[in-house]
């Protein structure tokens, strides 16, 4: 059989791709899968065999449940804290014409930091000023994760502002809130919303930070890790599966609206 000149590369490019996504994505499903009855682990459920028994049961399990509602609390404040930080950073940016390399790895630094000695320093720091460890604590570790990711997708959103619409509403007398308001905001409103839910998942993820700087009540990443170790519960996958359901769901609505959005400006 003939193949196409310039054929072979793509087909190459293709294999590669879906072996990667194979290769990461394979854990995370296998694991939805043997969550609808783990007893049959290392095999994966019939359809007859499937069960939601233990997702039913994790309403009897206190411990899951209250770190549930203490991530997903962490998670939303500092999902709109680092959504209104990167926004005023990308802004500045913006506005900037000296030291604007240097500003963008400022915002940036935190991401390169090894969460094991943020959350240590962070830890030692608290510790050191008097304030005891809380979920405000964790919220600040947080920050630190999710706000250069949110910074990076709000400053790319900021490619549908062109100059020139700010050039016209200013000669028509528009004041700078007004640009802002009228222009700027709509225009990026999908990298905000992309930037809100993307540091929520990071925030409602995040372990390592978390596991130096909770306070009483820790997170549910910490408490999963906690029981793993004690001996897997069959409520531990079901907990797990349905995290990552509800992962999967806020980036498909992700992916979906800024696919409808850019259908609307073509």
């Amino acid at each position: 059989m003939m193949v196409r000149e310039g054929a072979a590369p793509r087909i190459i490019i293709w294999a590669v791709t879906i072996f990667g996504l194979l290769a990461i994505y394979a854990p995370p499903l296998y694991l939805l899968g043997v969550s609808f009855n783990p007893s049959l682990q290392p095999g994966l459920p019939h359809f007859s065999d499937l069960t939601l028994k233990w997702y039913i049961a994790l309403g009897g399990e206190s411990a899951l449940v209250a770190a549930l509602v203490q991530s997903l609390l962490i998670a939303l404040v500092t999902a709109v804290i680092a959504t209104v930080l990167s926004l005023a950073a990308a802004l500045a940016y913006r506005e900037l014409h000296r030291g604007r390399s240097i500003w963008f790895l400022t915002v940036l630094l935190p991401m390169f930091v090894p969460g094991v000695i943020q959350g240590l320093a962070l830890s030692t720091l608290i510790s050191r000023v008097g304030v005891k460890a809380s979920a405000l604590t964790v919220i600040a570790g947080h920050l630190l994760w999710a706000m250069p990711f949110a910074f990076i997708v709000i400053l790319t959103s900021f490619s549908a502002v062109k100059r020139t619409y700010l050039m016209a509403a200013d000669d028509l007398g528009a004041s700078r809130f007004r640009q802002f308001y009228d222009i700027t905001l709509p225009l990026i409103r999908p990298g905000l919303i992309s930037a809100f839910i993307f540091s929520f998942l990071l925030s409602l993820n995040e372990f390592t930070r978390a596991f130096y700087l909770a306070g009483r009540q820790n997170t549910l990443p910490v408490v999963l890790f906690g029981k793993m170790n004690a001996g897997a519960s069959p409520t531990i996958y079901a907990m797990s599966g349905a995290i990552f359901l509800i992962s999967s769901v806020c980036v498909v609505a992700v992916a979906l609206r800024s696919l409808l959005v850019e259908r609307g400006v073509r």
